[in-house]
């Protein structure tokens, strides 16, 4: 079944199932149909022959999901953008995109649209489905393509492993939706007539409000970064109690701590908890395992898993060549869930994409090795570092700090702690004069970076330098500033 026709059937079937909560905003399955189905006809409309995706930006409104499913509907994939990204950022995702439309919620809000059947345009097969914007290592974010059969592949997937109850879910929604772990729980909750329970960036911004919306939430099915988890867990009545629904945590994104793990196990008894590991490039998630004691007994860090059926994870040398079981390489990720490429980005795409045996598949830059038949992650192989869940080149950080007046060279390191990655530290080295104040001067270039670069982007920390260490050819000594921290 085509995934529109397995989410439109719940408008029939449970008209007046909530589809997505936000706030005091509600959507039911029916008003999510009537509403998308007239929206993909005036896109349809609107834009006739012109070229290009549909831009949506917005912050967790119903009106988005209405927007994603009426531009797919209309043949068109959407390119999702939180309003918590700044607007030269925004403006550099619109030009590398090349967004035929912008929609935002309040817009589609207002429009006095008359009921209208959907176009017969809609998405198919390998036609683009979403594209998300992720860093890139020249500071020009990057767009990867994901296409309705790379989406279906996941879904299935996760649908066969999942015990879901049709209508009978509840999805936590806690990353923005213009990060790739969003589509895990909305993708589930749409295909299976759940109900995706959004958490705002005011609700996650106080604590107090975040508690009282997850205890009314009725969350059964809970997706977000470990950190986040973690997060929840410094409150002591974060248990079952608070959530009696509680079936699931399904945690991708960033590096599960076995301590985590254990926490989440005390305090819901009757909780089951997955690991899952894969890139944006591969459609959220490729691995996963059930972490129980038994496993939690066994390993520490804990593994990513085992691929998912008809997807194959290898573990390779530098010359393309499978490494023994124990050794560390590169993942290597080939099957159906792997994106055709970046958008307009020939070259880079060739770089990291290829065909494997007739199968597409995608170098991910990281290490990995297996043992005992399961796939453990080792960070990445270049600058590129996750924190709190977000994936970060440290190459565009860099580029953004340097395009800065009062900065004659910039270097970002992370700073790691326990096996994670725990804050962003930049190395200055000021345009003129070192300021009398170091406190003051890293104020300043925070204010000036958040005006370029989403929030979790800005370095915590500011090291000043005359000048950056250099090696014997000639290049920034990193171990060298690295010994700084």
């Amino acid at each position: 079944m085509h995934l529109l026709d397995r989410i439109d059937q719940w408008a029939r079937i449970a008209p007046d199932r909530p589809a997505h909560v936000s706030g005091q905003s509600q959507m039911t399955f029916s008003e999510l149909r009537r509403r998308s189905d007239a929206l993909a006809a005036w896109i349809d409309r609107e834009l006739a022959d012109k070229p290009g995706p549909v831009a949506v930006i917005g912050h967790k409104e119903p009106e988005m999901l209405v927007a994603f499913l009426a531009t797919v509907k209309a043949g068109r994939p959407y390119v999702p953008v939180d309003l918590s990204i700044p607007a030269q950022r925004v403006e550099r995702i619109l030009e590398g995109a090349q967004a035929a439309l912008v929609l935002r919620p309040a817009e589609i809000a207002a429009m006095d649209l008359p009921d209208a059947a959907a176009p017969a345009r809609r998405v198919q097969g390998d036609d683009p489905f979403y594209i998300l914007f992720t860093s890139g290592s020249t500071g020009e974010p990057k767009g990867v393509v994901i296409t309705l059969a790379n989406l279906e592949s996941f879904v299935a997937w996760m649908l066969a492993e999942q015990p879901l109850t049709e209508t009978g879910e509840v999805f936590l929604n806690q990353a923005p939706f213009s990060f790739d772990l969003s589509v895990m729980d909305l993708y589930l909750s749409l295909a299976t007539g759940g109900t995706l329970f959004s958490i705002t960036k005011d609700e996650v911004a106080n604590l107090k409000d975040l508690y009282v919306a997850l205890a009314r939430s009725g969350v059964t099915s809970w997706v977000s970064t470990p950190s986040f988890a973690q997060m929840c867990l410094i409150e002591r009545t974060f248990n079952q109690t608070m959530l009696p629904g509680m079936r699931r945590f399904l945690f991708c994104g960033e590096t599960l701590a076995p301590e985590t793990a254990q926490q989440l196990l005390e305090r819901f008894p009757e909780a089951v908890v997955w690991n899952t590991y894969g890139p944006t490039e591969a459609t959220v998630a490729t691995t996963s395992v059930l972490v129980d004691r038994e496993l939690l007994a066994r390993h520490s860090p804990l593994p990513v898993g085992r691929a998912m059926p008809g997807t194959e994870l290898l573990i390779l040398d530098e010359q393309g060549a499978e490494v023994p079981e124990g050794e560390r390489g590169e993942i290597v990720i080939v099957g159906p869930n792997v994106s055709p490429g970046y958008l307009a980005k020939p070259e880079l795409t060739a770089k990291v994409f290829s065909l494997r045996n007739g199968v597409r598949a995608y170098r991910t830059g990281d290490w990995g090795r297996t043992r005992e038949g399961l796939i453990f992650f080792e960070g990445r192989m270049d600058g590129q570092v996750k924190l709190n869940g977000y994936r970060i080149e440290l190459g565009d950080l860099e580029a953004n700090l340097r395009t800065l007046p009062e900065v004659a060279d910039a270097l970002v390191l992370p700073q790691v702690k326990e096996g994670r990655v725990d804050a962003l530290v930049a190395f200055i080295v000021p345009a003129g004069a070192r300021p009398e104040s170091d406190f003051a001067f890293a104020a300043q270039l925070k204010t000036s970076l958040g005006q370029r670069l989403p929030a979790y982007m800005v370095p915590r920390k500011f090291k000043f330098l005359e000048a950056f260490p250099m090696t014997a050819n000639g290049k920034a000594d990193r171990r060298k500033l690295a010994e700084m921290l």
